[in-house]
């Protein structure tokens, strides 16, 4: 049985716990540059196994030693705090835990994907930056209208074409309209920007056949889907969509001890917080198409109100997505119209060509077909409904209970 070792990473060194048999002593440092830790991997021994905890270098790191050693593991620093109860923080204490906590194979492991799942989550970070920074630019801007008695403009969006032509025409001081042109200077900066960044994501998920079936849900488009699928990486990880739900803090908090009955709180908020913004914003859409999510929100919302009803529906498309990743089928209730859009954009972003036929631009945003899918998207809705009505009236335990009955 080899060694276990554990480093506390940062940025200028690597402190070095050594765990042999008995409890884990501190030997020294290693800097955190290229060459020093090569040599440091070079005294390791081929079955020595070596812990660091997940932080920003903790995969450079890694990438270095494995080689040289049995195993490297990045572990889960919000769990390892958790379970170490160390009541002194130093960087030679922490070493010390880690390589205790693999000694006794008591490390919580974080999940490290592929290149190509870790280069969409660094394009999906650095998307959602940009984005924070649009909103607070657009914020900055609203507050000087606000300051200065400026009513609602007459357009839609301020920030568009005839929203720009309002605010130039609008009288302000001179250091107030210079914080407005600076801000849509930054508005258009930021805008290639997003351009840039949905280009590349277009190009990497492009083939996706994943992406092309989370694309079939109602209100789910491509940036909701890569974010979703970068944040899951490979779906067999979860055994069940429970776990999923888990995994992106789409579940209460419970609270239960002796025999108290359980008590659920808010939600957990563990995991990925882009994935559950971007499944919240989703829901909301869904929430107004027509279909069987649509009569689960409306149902949910006379109880409980239509914030809670929107985290609800984010559950349920958590769900949806769980089910046609680990089935690899479509979205039983989809629009193919819509559908065939959300597929073009991603191939207009990726670089194809438009399609110049006919008097529109592209054939593939034809409205002739809506009316039609949106007739069967209704009678999906109104067939759960009655399914839910027949559930209830049953007063048995589970819609199973009425089979046939809403079909």
């Amino acid at each position: 049985m080899g060694r276990s070792i554990g480093l506390d990473a940062h940025r200028d060194f690597c402190e070095v716990a050594i765990a042999d048999g008995g409890r884990a002593r501190s030997v020294g440092r290693v800097a955190s540059r290229h060459d020093e830790l090569s040599l440091f991997a070079q005294s390791l021994a081929p079955d020595d196994r070596v812990v660091l905890e997940a932080t920003g270098n903790a995969l450079a790191i890694a990438r270095i030693l494995a080689p040289h050693v049995a195993e490297v593991v990045l572990a889960h620093a919000k769990q390892v705090r958790a379970i170490s109860h160390a009541r002194v923080k130093t960087d030679r204490v922490d070493a010390r835990v880690l390589a205790d906590l693999l000694a006794a194979d008591l490390i919580p492991q974080v999940w490290v994907g592929d290149e190509r799942i870790r280069t969409l989550r660094r394009l999906i970070s650095r998307r959602r930056g940009l984005v924070k920074r649009c909103t607070q630019v657009k914020n900055e801007i609203s507050a000087v209208l606000q300051r200065n008695l400026k009513g609602r403009p007459p357009a839609s969006d301020l920030f568009g074409a005839k929203g720009r032509i309002w605010l130039a025409a609008q009288e302000l001081p001179n250091d107030e309209r210079l914080t407005v042109d600076g801000g849509l200077r930054q508005l258009d900066f930021l805008g290639e920007e997003l351009a840039q960044i949905d280009a590349s994501i277009a190009v990497e998920v492009r083939d996706d056949a994943d992406v092309r079936r989370l694309l079939t849900i109602p209100g789910i488009d491509v940036t909701t889907a890569v974010t979703v699928l970068a944040s899951i990486g490979d779906i067999s990880r979860f055994p069940s969509a429970r776990h999923l739900v888990g995994y992106l803090g789409l579940h209460p908090k419970v609270r239960q001890s002796g025999n108290e009955p359980a008590r659920h709180g808010r939600l957990s908020k563990e995991g990925s917080a882009a994935a559950r913004h971007v499944l919240v914003e989703a829901a909301w859409v869904a929430a107004a198409s027509p279909g069987p999510l649509r009569a689960f929100a409306a149902r949910t919302a006379a109880r409980r109100g239509r914030q809670v009803a929107a985290v609800a529906v984010a559950r349920k498309l958590c769900v949806l997505c769980w089910c046609l990743l680990t089935r690899g089928e479509d979205y039983a209730f989809a629009r193919p119209s819509l559908v065939r859009r959300k597929l073009r954009r991603l191939e207009l972003r990726a670089g194809a060509p438009w399609l110049r036929s006919g008097p529109r631009p592209d054939p593939v945003w034809s409205h002739n077909a809506d009316r039609q899918e949106r007739r069967l998207a209704e009678q999906a809705e109104r067939a759960y409904e009655r399914l839910v009505r027949d559930w209830r009236a049953s007063g048995k335990g589970g819609a199973g209970a009425t089979p046939g009955r809403a079909s």
